[in-house]
This record gives structure tokens, sequence and C-alpha cells, in this order.
């Protein structure tokens, strides 16, 4: 995408991929720990339901928004060398990592992010339905 004075080129499904894994792995053991508060662990690990369910979705909500509206990435897309943006190329902003994180929600249907993986295969700029909504677009460093 061409800005006027920045091209911006959207990340593709693979290396975002690659971010979401090392962030579920990263909010793992967060999610193993609210389980063990509210009883929900068992011998073959945890399941995640009633208030302990919605606590960890608040948690994960809190991450998302912190680390792309303050940082510009979560800890996987630092690591994989990816960053969000408006697409300007100005930083992401707090209000803009609301829209994404909430349209979360969305692109995560039928399962496995297949709507945003499908979203961002038939946009020019690789955004999935949540970087639409909030305006950004994720990009490498």
């Amino acid at each position: 995408m061409n800005n006027g004075n920045v091209t911006l080129v959207g990340a593709g499904v693979g290396v975002r991929f690659v971010a979401i894994l090392i962030d579920g792995l990263i909010f793992l053991p967060v999610s193993y720990l609210v389980a063990a508060i509210f009883g929900t662990t068992i011998s073959e690990g945890f399941t995640l339901e009633g208030i302990g369910f919605y606590i960890t979705m608040l948690l994960s909500f809190a991450y998302y928004i912190y680390f792309e509206g303050v940082r510009g990435a979560t800890i996987g897309k630092l690591i994989i060398g990816l960053k969000v943006v408006k697409l300007d190329g100005t930083p992401c902003d707090t209000k803009a990592a609301v829209v994404r994180t909430v349209a979360r929600i969305i692109d995560g249907l039928p399962f496995a992010y297949l709507l945003g993986a499908l979203s961002i295969w038939v946009s020019v700029n690789n955004q999935r339905i949540g970087d639409r909504l909030a305006g950004t677009i994720v990009v490498r460093k």
C-alpha cells in the first residue's frame, strides 16, 4: 500500500501465524495459573470455564491492547520482526489496538483464525478484518 510517502507491504499469513503461536506459548502459563486458581486443572492439563475463562479472555485482550497499542507489537510479533502501524505509517495507538483486539473474535471464526486468514489472503494489503476495521496493517520492521 502506498500512502503517499511510504509504501507499506502487509505481512502474510505464515509469518503472522508464527507470531500468534509464540504469543500463545507466552500466554499459556497465565492461562494455567488462572485455571489453577479457579480449580479447573486436571492431571492431563487444564480447562478454562466459567469465571476463569472470562478472566483469561480479559487478560488476553489486555495483553494485545497494551503491546500493540503502546509497544507497536506483541512479544510474538517483536520476535518475528513484525509491527502494527496505521495505514499512514504512523504507530498503532490504543484506540486502534482495542478495535483490532475486539475484532479477533470475528477473525477467529469458525475456528483457528480461519476467517482472519482468509481475509488476509484476499486482501491486497494482507489485512485481516480487525486491521480493516482499525485502519492498521501488520508490516515487517
